[in-house]
This record gives structure tokens, C-alpha cells and sequence, in this order.
């Protein structure tokens, strides 16, 4: 458990008418504003409607991105995390200082086990990462099952780094979610990221 607990760690470690037609173009102007309002959220109903979950792998687990994040490059997520032990996937803004990355590591965790997880993965991060200040450090219920959900903030070389990580047990191995950004983008981009976390599904049994 300790070796999976570093891994993660490690993969953890962005115009004025006429008086006469004034009347008249009120109504006119009120009436097309109403018709804009109503397409306008029809279409972003729709665009809601098509969007399509984004697929772990090749397993059933989805979530949905943040709007605009986009699939990083193979090259940025090297560039990001330079370890063997990277994210296999991550989406984010265009300059990668606000991202999601996600994975399943070959690591089994029984959910009796998300306790003996938790209590290494804090002694790990408490040892590694620099300037770690705990915001929440739980075990969760959620889409079925329980998770260690951990939200963390931390000390980089040019700037502060806000940290949620949520990870479980699927299918013999571990299902994790890194939701990482920097402390300037993180008030833009909070409620997205937490939306994000809170979409995560994975399929009844």
C-alpha cells in the first residue's frame, strides 16, 4: 500500500430613435430581446445535452471536463508532471495552470482498505510536499461508494497550488482524480472544478 501511495503521490506532487417611434421600438426591441433570451438558453440547453462525459480509458468511469478544458498533449502532461508515474490523462485550460488529470493505476484498494490509505497517503504528503496546509482530508460516500477525498494546498517554485485529489478502488485497481490549480486561477475556476468532481460516475454493478 505504501508503493501505491507513492505513486499518486508523485503523479500529484489552469443609438437613439425618434420620439415618435419610441413606443413602438420599445415593444419591437423588448420582444426581440425576449426572442434572443429564449434561444439563447435553448441553445445551451442543447449544447448541455450534446455534450458527451469524458471517458476514463477504456473503463465505464465518467466525468464531465470543466467547460473549455481541452485534452492535454502528451508533451505538456510530461512537461507537468515529469515522472514515470504520470497522469495517463488530464484536460485543462490552454496554458495548463488549471487542469484535471485522471487515471487507473495497477494498484487494488479494497474499500475496507481507504483507511489505512488515507493515514499513509497523509504521512507521505505532510513528508513530500512542500508547504502542505490541509483543507479537507475525509473519507466520502459518493456514486456508490466510498472515496478518500483530499483538498490541499501547497508551495511551488513561482506560485501556490491548490490540490484535490479523490481516489477509490475499481475493478482491482485505483480510480483517481487530481483537480489541480493555481492559487490565481482558482477562484476563476472553483465552482467548475468542483462541479467536475461532484459529475464523477462510476456505473452500478
Amino acid at each position: 500500500m505504501t508503493r501505491a501511495a507513492a505513486a499518486i503521490a508523485t503523479a500529484c506532487a489552469c443609438h437613439f430613435p425618434a420620439p415618435s417611434t419610441v413606443s413602438a421600438r420599445r415593444k419591437s426591441n423588448q420582444n426581440t430581446m425576449k426572442h434572443t433570451a429564449l434561444f439563447a438558453a435553448l441553445l445551451a440547453l442543447r449544447l448541455t445535452l450534446l455534450a458527451e462525459p469524458v471517458k476514463v480509458g477504456s473503463s465505464q468511469v465518467t466525468f464531465e471536463a470543466p467547460e473549455g478544458f481541452k485534452p492535454l498533449s502528451k508533451e505538456m502532461i510530461a512537461t507537468k508532471w515529469p515522472s514515470n508515474q504520470a497522469p495517463a490523462y488530464a484536460v485543462g485550460t490552454p496554458s495548463g495552470t488549471t487542469t484535471v488529470a485522471y487515471d487507473l493505476k495497477p494498484h487494488a484498494i479494497p474499500q475496507e482498505a481507504l483507511p489505512e490509505v488515507q493515514k499513509t497517503f497523509t504521512q507521505l504528503f505532510e513528508r513530500m510536499i512542500p508547504g502542505i496546509q490541509w483543507k479537507k482530508n475525509e473519507i466520502i460516500e459518493h456514486s456508490g461508494q466510498k472515496w478518500l477525498l483530499m483538498e490541499m494546498t501547497s508551495n511551488a517554485i513561482d506560485t501556490n497550488i491548490y490540490n484535490m485529489l479523490l481516489l477509490t478502488g475499481h475493478e482491482g485497481k485505483m480510480l483517481v482524480f487530481n483537480f489541480n490549480s493555481t492559487k490565481e486561477d482558482f477562484p476563476k475556476y472553483e465552482a467548475a472544478l468542483r462541479k467536475s468532481l461532484k459529475s464523477v460516475t462510476i456505473p452500478p454493478k
